[in-house]
């Protein structure tokens, strides 16, 4: 019998959400996406879970979307993942455990405090996949980060650096690996030593400034954009290059 693409462990009032593909260095796939889903609802309907903490099993937190299984169903998972991050109304904490990529960084931007490894990493592959954002980011890291460091996040698709993403405002405290989901508890703990009622309360009306509407519209946007550019030039040579091992060679993908 195969492991759960996502475990969880209750540790009082605190809900440790694993992302459980550690061979594939967490990559998302349908059953992933469906399985952090199916995790988030279920804490915030658990009237004993306080707070959740999502992190990642083995060396890495996510790597994005899982290119080999890509196209290989019809099934997406996706889209009711960015609802549910979207309208989580418990604390959500990150404790980012290695590299992120693509929706690996993106999610971040729904938590609302993020700890990242001293050795974590984390970038947005869209320019280099010859798409554009997804989960709702161009709004998502723009108000939480700043437009400037937003543009250069998506635009540039590099990897960026623990100390980088503090920089930014994208994480919030930086720990020895070792030391990472210990520092993400303590404080975890200490909000969860408050009413239930009154964190919910207070995360709805943070939501209900603007980032669930905000972020919803962002990510049909983005879905149209997707669409438009998914088997385009750009794309093509992109997978066709992941395929070959290869860089891709963009040079002769007209502009327009």
């Amino acid at each position: 019998m195969s492991e759960p693409a996502v475990t969880t462990q209750d540790l009082g009032r605190v809900r440790i959400i694993r992302l459980n593909r550690p061979e594939a260095l967490n990559a998302m796939n349908q059953s992933l996406f469906s399985g952090l889903a199916d995790a988030l609802t279920d804490s915030e309907k658990a009237d004993d879970i306080a707070v959740a903490i999502v992190t990642g099993e083995g060396r890495a937190f996510c790597a994005g979307l899982d290119l080999t299984e890509s196209g290989q169903t019809e099934e997406n998972n996706f889209p009711r993942l960015r609802e549910s991050l979207g309208q989580f109304n418990k604390p959500l904490i990150a404790a980012v455990n290695g590299v992120g990529v693509g929706v690996g960084l993106t999610m971040l931007a729904y938590c609302d405090l993020v700890f990242m490894s001293r050795l974590a990493k984390l970038r947005t592959p869209f320019p280099q996949l010859g798409l554009a954002p997804e989960a709702g980011s161009s709004f998502t890291l723009a108000s939480r980060i700043g437009w400037q460091n937003a543009a250069y996040v998506l635009l540039s698709g590099r990897f960026f650096t623990a100390e980088e993403c503090q920089e930014m405002g994208l994480a919030w405290r930086l720990s020895e690996p070792d030391d990472l989901l210990d520092d993400a508890l303590q404080v975890a703990r200490e909000l969860a030593e408050n009413p239930i009622p009154s964190l919910v309360a207070t995360k709805q009306l943070m939501l209900n400034a603007g980032l669930t509407v905000a972020s919803q519209a962002a990510h049909d946007r983005e879905t149209d954009a997707y669409a438009d550019l998914m088997g385009a030039p750009a794309n093509r040579e992109a997978f066709a290059a992941f395929r070959d091992k290869r860089a891709p060679d963009f040079t002769k993908i007209p502009g327009l």
